[in-house]
């Protein structure tokens, strides 16, 4: 079994609508939302041993904002391909992910993630701001992962949930 979490990152700022798309950073909420996120998946002992995510900005840092509640020990990689990814690019990605990683985070945005998230839990589930999607696969290789691979869907949370 892997687990796979699936993030949207947290809610970003169009106080500056000059800026190109990919260089909008988080608002306040946004930068209030990820630390809790983070501390959430520490709770619940979900922290991932590697995290892929989109290299925009607002991305970056939701995933700042996490780091340190978190305690994450592991990698980061930033994938120009998952910036505003479909499923399949995410997938993709998953397939060449090394086997000794058992529990990944994916860091992205909407529409992608979320329809990510019903191919693989076979549910319609939205995926607001800063929210995770807890994923059980039935697979031990992740090069296994197919559109067809249907996992459990544990949990789906949302910042205000734990406020």
């Amino acid at each position: 079994m892997k687990t796979l979490l699936l993030m949207r990152h947290a809610k970003s700022s169009w106080k500056h609508p000059e800026l190109p798309d990919q260089d909008r950073p988080l608002n306040k909420r946004g930068e209030k939302d990820s630390p809790h996120m983070g501390k959430f998946l520490r709770e619940k002992e979900l922290v991932p041993q590697l995290i892929l995510a989109s290299p925009a900005k607002r991305v970056t840092q939701t995933i700042d904002g996490m780091l340190t509640k978190m305690n994450f020990k592991g990698k980061v990689e930033y994938i120009d391909s998952l910036y505003l990814a479909e499923p399949a690019a995410y997938l993709s990605t998953l397939q060449t992910v090394p086997d000794k990683f058992d529990r990944v985070l994916i860091v992205g945005h909407n529409p992608g993630l979320e329809g990510l998230l019903q191919i693989l839990s076979g549910q319609v589930e939205s995926l607001p701001t800063a929210s995770v999607a807890h994923l059980m696969l039935p697979i031990d290789h992740w090069s296994d992962l197919k559109e067809e691979t249907r996992g459990e869907l544990v949990e789906r949370v949302k910042p205000r949930d734990l406020k």
